[in-house]
């Protein structure tokens, strides 16, 4: 005992407190754990069709070529075997030594154990070779069907990633260390983290990423001026107060995505989008989504795009102007494009320019999301969302998380449950963690008809009685994709703006991902980005090649375009009382 704690340690009255708060706290994880409700198995995993393509696979693999099925297996012996007996040797020898480590650098393992102590390197090495096979074995089946190819690939690396010793307290130096130096504190810790993660998810296991209490909307972020000044059931506008005393006289409209809260836009000052426009001279209205319960369940696409054209009413009609400008971001920014195809099959010419923050028009590609969009999980959705009347937002953070496990499932749990950290006060990730609810109807049409038909590229996205297609957007545009984005890979962003129909198109390549590429201050100058002249009459790729870098935030260079599409100035516009002061009172409701 002292060799491991110390001489000094107070383990059996550490011991005996610790072991109380364990009971307590079991107790406590199962009642949570019985907060959970059931749901769809087709939300739980992979359909049996592609079990049975991946058997299906490897038995012709089997019996078309056998010698490569056991060569698989004699270099996975070989390979095991060479690491055991090398350990061996050095082990007797007394003189053990890491062998030098080829691969890419590897976060996971960054504790200086997992080289100099002789476990340690066992089990990562073993680890690596057990992965390879996996992903050979993998790679080596027989299936002609590109979608079952990556989904099992897909699958196969969610294995691996689960299976690191990292994931496990016995092959986690860190976390031993941790424990040792707690006194096994850490791992109770650990435990309160993980039932409060449950209870506060229903029952669900889904790790925080950031602390839940660290902000107050509208008191530490989302605190830029404004009112409401208009609310319906199922959005809020708010009119931002102006800090110039001029503005340009087109007002310009944001709608964000409804999956997540409109404060992403406006966390802090120093990195708010909201407040940057504002003081560039702009009337500003943001729309505050609701967060739908299960009595919205039939709230459909074309309750949405209803309320984008009441949203752009009501701005023309607080301005007194002919024409608008639109903003639509993630999701908000296909249901813009639908709605701009709407106006122009209508002759309606109201909007004066539209800009697209990491949006898909085109899904004929569906990149990460392969594994999810098809018929099994669809399926799944559609039963679960009948049921409850929501896609609930736990089901889309868990299913989201599951895009980037190493960074937003694995390296959480372990910071949070085996040493005990309590989760970051960090504003992105505390955003991040306040999901809404997608009303059923709405979801089911989007992953059908948009997702999986792509029909608004193939034949046209039936609303209102008209077949809407992307190649009705013919309004000055500009769209802004994420160099990383793996929620709306840039390729498949710039392929659908090449579809429109518009022959005023400016395209813009931020550095980093889907939020950070996006909420990039001028000031932090942390990421660059591309721009092109190259046009849109061959591919990404070709445009990309011909691209130009430039430092710094990509705003600026937004603002340049947007002003010439805003019209003169005028004076600044008081948006008065109205319904109260932004943010408003949805962004307070919680899933």
């Amino acid at each position: 005992m002292e060799a491991a704690f110390g001489e000094n340690s107070r383990l059996p009255e550490q011991l005996v407190q610790n072991i109380e708060r364990i009971e307590s706290l079991t107790q406590r994880l199962i009642s949570a754990l019985a907060l959970r409700k059931p749901k769809n198995p087709g939300v739980e995993g992979p359909g049996a069709d592609l079990f049975t393509t991946a058997a299906a696979g490897w038995v012709k693999l089997l019996s078309e070529q056998p010698e490569r099925v056991l060569g698989q297996q004699v270099d996975y012996w070989g390979e095991t075997l060479r690491h055991f007996a090398e350990a061996q040797a050095a082990l007797a020898k007394g003189t053990f030594r890491a062998p030098p480590d080829e691969g890419p650098k590897d976060r996971r393992f960054g504790n200086p154990l997992w080289e100099s102590h002789p476990f340690f390197n066992f089990i990562k090495r073993q680890y690596q070779i057990n992965a390879d096979a996996m992903r050979k074995a993998a790679s080596d089946l027989e299936i002609t069907d590109m979608t079952d190819r990556r989904r099992i690939e897909w699958f196969t690396r969610q294995m691996i990633d689960m299976m690191a010793p990292t994931n496990f307290l016995a092959t986690n130096p860190d976390a031993l260390e941790k424990a040792l130096a707690t006194e096994g504190d850490s791992l109770v810790k650990g435990l309160e983290n993980l039932v409060r993660d449950v209870e506060q998810h229903s029952g669900e296991f889904i790790v925080s990423l950031a602390d839940r209490e660290a902000f107050r909307v509208g008191e530490d972020i989302g605190t830029t001026a404004g009112t409401v000044v208009a609310r319906t059931a199922l959005y809020e506008l708010i009119q931002y107060l102006p800090t110039t005393e001029t503005v340009h006289a087109i007002p310009l409209v944001i709608f964000p995505p409804w999956i997540n809260k409109f404060y992403i836009l406006d966390l802090k000052a120093q990195n708010s989008l909201i407040k940057w426009i504002v003081d560039q001279g702009y009337t500003l209205f943001v729309v505050s989504w609701k967060n739908p319960s299960p009595s919205y369940g039939n709230t459909g696409m074309d309750d949405y795009v209803t309320s984008y054209l009441e949203i752009m009413d009501r701005v023309l009609d607080l301005t007194d102007q002919p024409k608008l400008n639109v903003v639509g971001y993630c999701i908000a920014g296909t249901t813009l494009a639908l709605t701009l195809s709407l106006l122009k099959q209508r002759g309606d010419d109201r909007i004066n320019s539209a800009t697209f923050f990491t949006t898909l028009t085109d899904f004929s590609e569906q990149g990460e999301f392969t594994a999810f969009l098809q018929e099994d999980f669809v399926s799944g959705i559609e039963a679960e969302a009948g049921r409850t009347g929501v896609l609930a937002s736990q089901l889309m953070t868990r299913t989201f998380s599951f895009l980037r496990a190493n960074d937003l499932i694995w390296a959480p749990a372990i910071r949070s449950y085996m040493m005990g950290e309590r989760p970051p006060a960090f504003d992105l990730l505390f955003w991040n963690g306040d999901g809404t609810n997608l009303p059923g109807r709405m979801a089911i049409e989007y992953l059908r008809g948009l997702c999986q038909r792509n029909s608004f590229v193939q034949g046209g996205f039936a609303l209102f009685g008209q077949a809407l297609n992307v190649r009705d957007v013919t309004v000055p545009l500009c769209a802004i994709a994420c160099e990383t984005d793996h929620i709306a890979p840039a390729q498949d962003s710039w392929r659908g703006i090449s579809l429109m129909g518009s022959t005023d198109k400016t395209f813009i390549l931020s550095e980093s991902g889907h939020i950070a590429g996006i909420i990039n201050p001028p000031g932090k100058k942390k990421y660059g980005h591309y721009v092109s002249s190259h046009g849109f009459d061959e591919n990404f790729d070709a445009w990309r090649a011909a691209s130009e870098f430039r430092e710094g935030s990509w705003w600026p260079r937004w603002d340049e375009w947007l002003s010439a599409h805003s019209g003169e100035k005028v004076a600044a516009r008081d948006p008065g009382k109205g319904l109260g002061p932004a943010p408003g009172t949805y962004v307070h409701e919680r899933s």
